[in-house]
């Protein structure tokens, strides 16, 4: 057999090996980010069921796995595993248990911050400014309207929670302490090292720190403090050197540790403790991991409970339609997904979007807020866009306390201002207004209900089964829309159809781990053009089909892609390829080819005409090198 065919040949049983191994792995992507050695399992039936309890003594005593806690109302339980057993192992032991409903790594998720900017400044330096200048909001001089809506505010006793699951709150800040804004579980009593209450959490006077799984909540990390600065400074000017006693409370609760880092496990247990405590806003400003179930049950329950949840919609400046950010992209009713603009109305370059999946924009770039130690400072990020609206989601519950979590959300949206720059970017198109939602509370009749919602109508939908392993491997990134219409599926295609497209996907999606195979045993890139960075989205017609993905570098040369969809060499391709700031759009044929030296798929721009080539080059002045 000569080299050329026996290199065809260890291809095909190559692809075949990897098809088995996704075929009976677990549909949820393991390559997110997860803590090595836990998961999360949730049995059928009742918590309080024989079996239930069978199960945990069995998991416990036979295989050796430690409990590390449950959610007993949940029948959700948090095991380590024994020593030297995989998380890959484990679930695929698991899937064939006839007890288990759904097993899930323990996910890691992160602040969705760009980080501090500049030098911190101390509060005697914020009051000086304030006083010589008090007409001067200086958090964000976008035109959100705030001072408006301060003067439309009611004069009323409500004091709504918010709470800011985050990296925990300096509540001694003078900004906290002097308005009285953290909030105080009154049914417990301090340090008496007693349950009072009987919520699970002794002493637990002012929030839970879930990290270290003690009653103190004071953020180590900075970014939950900056957060809560923007929360309360939505509801009040906070850089006088007086301050009015705050028309909000803050729950400090903290899930991600000194790096900004924190699981599913703790995101989880935060959500239920404050809803459980009284919270009637949950502020959200961090995502990533994977698909889970988990935390999906615990933002179905929020709504359960009326409650609204903010979420930051990312910091990696792609498309959140195509390439998911949880908790973000869960669909459950009371989700506002927040997109970041600046103070111009710009969206701002590192900000995710989506068309179907990202619901509005709010001010995040260069945000003026609190930062431990009575230091104030600046940050950008959909972190710092995510609290703008949780604080105009609590002066609407505090306008209206019987309001539900679903009403709140939609006379927020309602109330947005249209942006020109959130066209196509966001499901509204518009920018957060404060007077607007403030002022339509006011007169709004309250609904007595919500639309009823069920966690299981998105738990492993298709987009999640088949393509999200790959998504989370950066294989399969891609969503596929036909032509058509009808019912059902993509595109009016019908199931099977569907089915056979995504088993096509799945076969076309090999090469990329081919690649990564065969480049483990050698080889060097041989390049003629510098290749760039660049994380934007590439539309490409395959036939009738039209595949949205992400280009993760450019050249002169040609994109890679990281939608690894053609096994055939040779075809030509039209693409689209978005800029990287989102603003300018290319069209560009190229030709499918294989590169012997990287082992890998890409499209050349062989044909690509120089007006297309000269505007590549533009944005590559201002990208870094791959």
């Amino acid at each position: 057999m000569g080299n050329s065919s026996k290199r065809l040949t260890d291809r095909f049983v190559l692809r075949a090996v990897v098809l088995l191994i996704i075929a009976f792995t677990s549909t949820h992507a393991l390559a997110q980010d997860y803590v090595p050695g836990e998961i999360l399992v949730k049995l059928k039936g009742s918590s309080k069921a024989v079996g239930s309890q069978a199960f945990v003594g069995k998991a416990v005593t036979e295989k050796a796995m430690v409990l590390k806690g449950s959610f007993s109302r949940l029948n959700l339980h948090h095991f380590a595993l024994k020593p030297g057993q995989s998380v890959e192992a484990a679930l695929a032991e698991l899937k064939s248990d006839p007890e288990v409903q759904f097993a899930e790594p323990n996910y890691i998720f992160r602040a969705q911050s760009t980080g501090r900017e500049g030098e911190m400044v101390k509060m005697d330096v914020v009051n000086a400014q304030s006083a010589s200048n008090p007409s001067i909001y200086a958090q964000t001089t976008a035109d959100i309207q705030l001072s408006e809506a301060w003067d439309e505010v009611s004069n009323t006793t409500s004091t709504p929670i918010v709470a800011i699951i985050d990296t925990g709150v300096d509540y001694n800040h003078r900004v906290f302490a002097n308005s009285g804004a953290i909030w105080r579980n009154t049914r417990e009593i301090a340090n008496n090292g007693i349950d009072d209450d009987g919520n699970g959490y002794i002493d637990d006077v002012r929030g839970w720190n879930f990290v270290a799984n003690t009653n103190n909540p004071y953020d180590d990390e900075g970014h939950g403090t900056h957060v809560a600065g923007i929360v309360l400074g939505t509801t009040q000017d906070i850089q006088q050197s007086t301050l009015e006693p705050a028309k909000i409370r803050i729950m400090p609760l903290k899930f991600l540790n000194e790096r900004g880092s924190g699981t599913t496990s703790d995101a989880v247990r935060a959500i239920y403790y404050a809803v459980n405590n009284g919270a009637k806003v949950l502020n959200n400003s961090w995502g990533g991991g994977g698909f889970s179930d988990s935390l999906l049950d615990a933002m179905a329950y929020a709504y359960s409970k009326q409650v609204v949840f903010v979420a930051a919609a990312g910091n990696n400046g792609s498309n959140n339609d195509a390439a998911p950010t949880y908790p973000a992209n869960y669909n459950v009713p009371n989700v506002i997904s927040t997109a970041a603009t600046s103070d111009i109305d710009s969206m701002a370059n590192f900000s995710n979007y989506g068309a179907s999946t990202v619901h509005m924009g709010s001010p995040g770039v260069s945000i003026y807020s609190t930062y431990p130690d009575n230091d104030w400072g600046r940050a950008s990020g959909t972190s710092m866009a995510t609290p703008f609206i949780s604080g105009l989601a609590a002066l609407i519950v505090r306008e209206a306390p019987q309001m539900n979590g679903y009403q709140v959300k939609n006379l927020i949206l309602g109330g947005a201002v249209h942006i020109g720059s959130l066209e196509g970017r966001t499901i509204t198109s518009s920018r957060l207004n404060v007077f607007n939602g403030v002022h339509a509370a006011k007169s709004v009749v309250v609904a007595s209900s919500q639309p009823g919602y069920d966690p299981s109508s998105m738990r492993n939908p298709a987009s999640e089964g088949a393509g999200e392993a790959a998504a989370g491997c950066g294989l399969v990134r891609a969503v596929m829309s036909g032509g058509g219409s009808g019912g059902g599926g993509f595109g009016g295609s019908t199931p099977q159809s569907n089915a056979a497209f995504f088993a096509l996907l799945l076969v076309l999606s090999s090469p990329v781990l081919i690649s990564m195979f065969l480049r483990s045993r050698g080889g060097k890139y041989q390049r003629r053009h510098p290749r760039y960075q660049i994380n934007s989205e590439v539309r490409v017609k395959f036939g009738d089909r039209e595949l949205v993905g992400q280009v993760s570098t450019i050249s002169l040369g040609g994109v890679q892609l990281n939608t690894e969809a053609w096994l055939e060499k040779g075809g030509i391709v039209a693409m689209s390829i978005r800029s990287p700031d989102g603003r300018d759009e290319i069209q560009v044929e190229g030709k499918i080819v294989w590169s012997e030296e990287s082992k890998r798929y890409g499209v050349a721009f062989a044909n690509a005409n120089d007006s297309a080539l000269s505007v590549i080059s533009r944005w590559t002045q201002g990208l870094l090198k791959a």
